[in-house]
């Protein structure tokens, strides 16, 4: 796969400022849809009579196939790249492997969700901080340092309040940020910082 070549976040934001701005805080509060999946929809789920894993399917049919009919027509919305008119947007793309994540994480812990809590947390949090220091033209060394820092806080606060594994947490934190370093053309890093990850979680799940 061909590697990306970075643009200027600003510019290339349908929207300009207030699109950039728009997209960083639509992605921060993606950290809401597992607690809706974990917690709050587990308790109206037998009320509903509806299972959540089947909601979570039919979220990422109907957004697959929204995306497919945006590309077809070339179209970007408010706080998206001009260059997501012509492939799957980083949205589908955060969206698509949120509900992958939900669906195939290990189930276990507090409320089942000891990965995937921390897994999309740090989609949600991660990313655009990443993003905004390398904008802002901090040093390669500091962006990886202090990534993973605040990876290593949200998995360790998972190990406090969740019951995930230490040593699971302790791997996480490099991993992570490594998962959000390739710049491909096709594939966003919204999708490599869940899906890889998840892979990790799901090889190593035997063991814990």
């Amino acid at each position: 796969m061909k590697q990306v070549i970075l643009t200027n976040p600003v510019s290339e934001s349908v929207g300009g400022v207030r699109g950039h701005l728009f997209r960083r805080i639509f992605h921060i509060l993606m950290f809401i849809i597992p607690l809706l999946y974990y917690w709050i929809y587990s308790d109206i789920e037998e009320f509903l009579g509806v299972e959540r894993d089947k909601v979570v399917i039919i979220v990422i049919l109907i957004a697959g196939i929204g995306e497919i009919i945006r590309v077809k027509l070339g179209l970007t919305i408010f706080g998206q790249r001009e260059y997501e008119s012509r492939q799957i947007s980083a949205l589908a793309w955060g969206g698509i492997s949120i509900g992958a994540c939900l669906l195939l994480a290990p189930k276990g812990g507090i409320n089942s969700a000891y990965v995937g809590i921390p897994i999309i947390f740090s989609l949600s949090f991660i990313d655009p901080y990443l993003g905004e220091v390398r904008r802002l033209n901090y040093s390669t060394n500091f962006v990886i340092f202090s990534g993973v820092m605040l990876s290593w806080v949200i998995w360790f606060s998972s190990w406090f309040y969740l019951e995930t594994p230490w040593w699971i947490a302790l791997i996480m934190g490099p991993i992570t940020i490594a998962s959000e370093w390739p710049r491909l053309r096709w594939i966003d890093d919204n999708a490599t910082m869940v899906l890889i990850p998840l892979v990790v979680a799901l090889i190593l799940s035997p063991f814990y």
